[in-house]
């Protein structure tokens, strides 16, 4: 049914399992997957609605709704599990010198297993959610 990586079976809240098959019934290949359209202009990817994996966090397959800013930026490293490091730039203005410093912030961002094409400097949007964990809040 799905990819079971973790110590607990993994299901989708949403999705009843146990469903009695009738005799002679053929069973779909969409049947038993849940999602959603997060809307925001924001199109539900094809492995989302397709794959096999289970994630909670995940806004097209879990239960956490996005709402708040759009965030752009680029992504700085990859080296936490579903997780990334997402860098943005920004301008700050000095008013006794009249000009613009340079600033950055890095944000800690969730990746959905929907997006497994992502690399290093690659520009993402991210979305901001409910918090979850200490450092991310944000989602991909």
């Amino acid at each position: 049914m799905s990819e079971q990586t973790e110590k607990a079976f993994q299901k989708q809240p949403n999705v009843f399992l146990n469903k009695k098959k009738l005799a002679g019934s053929k069973a779909t290949k969409s049947e038993g997957r849940w999602t959603k359209n997060v809307g925001l202009g924001i199109k539900t990817p094809r492995e989302a609605i397709e794959g096999t994996y289970i994630d909670k966090k995940c806004p097209f397959t879990g239960d956490v709704a996005i709402r708040g800013r759009l965030l752009r930026g680029t992504i700085r490293s990859m080296k936490m599990k579903r997780t990334l490091t997402v860098r943005r730039d920004y301008l700050h203005y000095i008013k006794k010198y009249n000009r613009f410093e340079k600033r950055h912030k890095n944000i800690s961002a969730h990746v959905s297993p929907a997006f497994l094409d992502l690399k290093q400097g690659d520009t993402v949007l991210i979305g901001q959610c409910s918090p979850l964990s200490k450092t991310v809040r944000i989602k991909q």
